[in-house]
């Protein structure tokens, strides 16, 4: 669902409250503020809203392209939130995890982070962000949960091996092997960029989305009239999981 910012409260759907351990990725992979980044406000209003209705552990995690500590960064970006865990991935435990699908569309396998593995409740938290054509969401956004020394490319930081699979078909296969329970989607701006997002432009746009990850991922991405290959690919095989 999409809603103005202005009235958005965060309303956590009912497995959430049987929840013991909730997790949150935000977008927070170097120190540049909103909306190159997930904003510390709609984090606290999404902290505030859990503890509404659940005393679970709240643990937020995320992880440097560089391979560097994130601390600094969680720092410079106001992440300051009582009672709640901050991460640095690298530090995780990373496990093979086989994809779902019998036909994988560009990766067999990932090597998932164990705090996902062990938390009863993913949520993904990014601002709305346009590379080129490529619309970086709740899915994309995902990505920084892998470890950076499993797919860098040569002495690169970053994700390098998995974009020349194909991100779009990376992306579909990481929906499936690392299934969130919800994307949230801060779309009070829209921030459009080419290489650098520090010279971006930005839009207003006034709006938040919520939903499965899938689902907010295409209505965000009708905000802006884009049309993502990783969501059509998503569609055209959740049928392998039916026929399981």
């Amino acid at each position: 669902m999409i809603f103005k910012d202005s009235e958005f409260v965060f309303r956590p759907p009912p497995q959430l409250s049987v929840a013991r351990r909730v997790l949150i990725k935000p977008c927070a992979g170097y120190s540049l503020p909103y909306p190159m980044t997930t904003s510390p406000q709609i984090l606290n209003t999404i902290i505030e809203g859990i503890r509404e209705v659940s005393n679970a552990d709240v643990i937020i995690a995320d992880g440097t392209a560089s391979g560097e500590s994130i601390y600094p960064v969680y720092q410079a970006l106001g992440y300051d939130f009582r009672h709640v865990l901050m991460l640095d991935i690298r530090d995780s435990i990373f496990v093979e995890v086989e994809n779902p699908l019998s036909q994988f569309l560009a990766v067999p396998n990932f090597w998932i982070p164990n705090v996902v593995l062990r938390s009863d409740f993913l949520i993904s938290v990014t601002p709305f962000k346009v590379c080129d054509t490529a619309a970086h969401l709740s899915i994309a956004n995902l990505l920084s949960l892998l470890p950076v020394n499993k797919y860098r490319k040569g002495e690169q930081g970053g994700w390098g091996t998995l974009y020349d699979l194909g991100i779009e078909k990376v992306l579909a296969d990481l929906y499936f092997t690392m299934p969130f329970d919800l994307g949230i989607v801060e779309a009070r701006q829209k921030l459009f960029y080419t290489d650098d997002p520090a010279k971006g432009r930005v839009e207003e746009c006034g709006k938040i989305g919520v939903g499965e990850p899938h689902e907010i991922d295409y209505e965000a991405s009708r905000l802006a009239g884009l049309d993502p290959d990783y969501l059509r690919l998503i569609d055209e095989n959740k049928s392998q999981l039916e026929d399981l």
